[in-house]
């Protein structure tokens, strides 16, 4: 990559949530405030800004990421999908009332980095082991809800999920 002054606004070229988007940014511009800010992508939400809470977390070529760790120009022909791309794109209804139903959300800060974090572990097709899902969301952390209905609710929704799956091969 050429070289650029903190000034130097460099281009940043990439898909976010299916759109392409053909921006520019100073260097150091985190791809957190760049989504939010830039992109309007406001469900992205920044929290610690070190990559430890876990709220700004995006799906990065279909990889859970901390948007608040990368720079904008660091997705440069790439996939970005952050929480409005998977309601729009990968129907989050199932998890969203699975959500609402087991009281897995107080403030909602840091819902959608869980949400997205869910939706990779989802979509990865696990069996439904709470020890593995804890393990999952051991990077995104909430001071509301004690965690016991997040984890409830992602249960429920990867069984309903494998068992489509499963009357499906069937």
């Amino acid at each position: 990559m050429p070289r650029y002054s903190a000034d130097t606004a460099v281009p940043v070229a990439f898909t976010l949530n299916g759109r392409a988007v053909a921006e520019s940014a100073p260097p150091r511009r985190l791809l957190s405030d760049f989504l939010r800010h830039d992109c309007g992508a406001t469900g992205t939400h920044v929290g610690c800004e070190h990559g430890v809470c876990g709220a700004c977390t995006v799906l990065l070529d279909g990889e859970p990421v901390r948007s608040c760790l990368l720079f904008a120009y660091q997705v440069a022909g790439r996939q970005v999908v952050t929480v409005e791309g998977l309601a729009e794109d990968r129907g989050l209804d199932d998890l969203r009332a699975a959500f609402r139903k087991h009281h897995a959300l107080q403030c909602g800060y840091c819902t959608p980095g869980f949400l997205v974090t869910l939706a990779a572990w989802l979509e990865s097709g696990p069996e439904p082991d709470e020890t593995s899902l804890r393990e999952v969301l051991s990077g995104n952390l909430c001071r509301c809800t004690g965690y016991v209905g997040i984890v409830e609710a992602a249960l429920e929704v990867a069984a309903a999920r494998r068992a489509a799956r499963d009357a499906a091969d069937a």
